[in-house]
């Protein structure tokens, strides 16, 4: 059995895998869902566009869950702090989710232009709304939360819903919606016949372009931005408690993983290296990825930046979350990780074999049978 810290690392790098995997794989379908009204010109292209994502969106919210409930059990503090502190966007975040299956089974109910109509916007803001606030809270986790603790240990949040909108949080989400419309884009390009995959791929494009330039900002800006470090030592197999720790507020100091191992730096240059592909490729199927390795390496940046912090603290430092203090007991963590080691294997070898069995590309001939036997979206 491993020793408690290194629990504590493996459940922080487990964490970054679930959030690349939700990204990779719910990011095509929200993006996708974000654009569609616009690569499309009639109801047979947007029909298409929708079977695009069908066979798959529904199963990716097993991410989703995974995330959730990995916070909850690996992090608890984590979870109730955040849960309590981002509550208004993260209801925000589960509307628009739940308006998702709403839309794709109501909107061919009705064959109506102006029924379905309603049901594509409310589908592109589905879409839109969730990859905007993701990048918005990240960005927010950088800036630091204003959150504090009793001394009984409760969670104290000092901020508002408005105060999450800072211009380096609003460029977050920027980066955040680019690069899921980025992904989505390249998904369709793949996966849809005929013009509509190709205004997808003209999208991705441009969308792998504006991810590229604000990237590239969000790290100049961070640059200068305050950033936490711990300078009290640390104790790596200790007890959960996030008040017991000396932090200081430095500029640039999100940039201290990377300057003391500079070997980081090819993680960010990984992600411009596979914009840049996004942006340059014929084959689309090159393309898509590309653009997963641009994801997982944009996460991958921000969470090293973070590193070992969770949740920093705007208000009270000291009381920032962190790999060390906020997470759950030894044995906990131990055996959430078997069970991880067992299931984790047979969600990838599901989703890989769906991708198989759903391989090839969607035609208007498909989608037009489909509507004329009364089925599909």
């Amino acid at each position: 059995m491993f020793d408690y810290g290194t629990l504590r690392e493996i459940w922080w790098l487990l964490l970054g895998v679930l959030l690349i995997g939700f990204a990779i794989t719910d990011g095509y379908d929200l993006g996708l869902g974000a654009i569609y009204r616009f690569i499309t010109r009639d109801d047979a292209e947007r029909r298409m566009a929708l079977e695009a994502i069908e066979p798959h969106w529904e199963g990716h919210q097993v991410w989703f869950i995974l995330g959730g409930g990995a916070v909850f059990a690996a992090w608890p503090v984590l979870y109730a702090t955040s849960f309590s502190g981002f509550y208004f966007a993260m209801l925000l975040v589960l509307l628009a989710l739940i308006l998702r299956p709403v839309g794709f089974n109501f909107r061919n109910k009705v064959e109506n232009p102006a029924w379905r109509n309603l049901w594509d916007w409310a589908l592109t803001i589905a879409g839109v709304v969730p990859s905007l606030v993701f990048g918005v809270a990240f960005g927010n986790l950088l800036l630091g939360v204003p959150f504090h603790f009793t001394d009984t240990m409760r969670p104290v949040y000092d901020g508002s819903f408005f105060g999450l909108f800072h211009p380096f949080a609003l460029l977050a989400g920027v980066v955040s919606l680019a690069m899921l419309v980025m992904h989505g884009a390249i998904f369709g390009a793949m996966k849809i016949e005929g013009a509509p995959g190709d205004r997808a791929r003209g999208v991705a494009r441009v969308a792998a372009i504006v991810t590229l330039v604000a990237f590239a900002a969000a790290g100049a800006w961070l640059a200068v931005l305050p950033g936490h470090a711990v300078t009290s030592a640390i104790a790596t197999d200790g007890a959960s408690n996030p008040m017991g720790k000396q932090v200081a507020v430095e500029a640039g100091a999100w940039l201290a993983n990377q300057k003391a191992h500079p070997v980081l730096w090819l993680v960010p240059g990984l992600a411009l290296l596979a914009l840049l592909a996004v942006a340059s490729l014929r084959n689309r199927a090159l393309g898509f990825v590309a653009s997963c390795i641009a994801l997982a390496s944009i996460i991958f940046t921000a969470s090293i930046a973070l590193f070992p912090f969770l949740m920093p603290s705007s208000t009270q430092p000291g009381h920032g979350l962190t790999v060390w203090d906020a997470s759950s007991s030894q044995r906990t963590l131990g055996i959430m990780l078997f069970a991880t080691v067992v299931f984790l294997p047979i969600v990838l070898a599901y989703s890989t074999w769906a991708f198989r069995i759903m391989r090839g590309k969607v035609t208007r001939a498909h989608v037009e049978e489909q509507a004329r036997n009364g089925g599909g979206y």
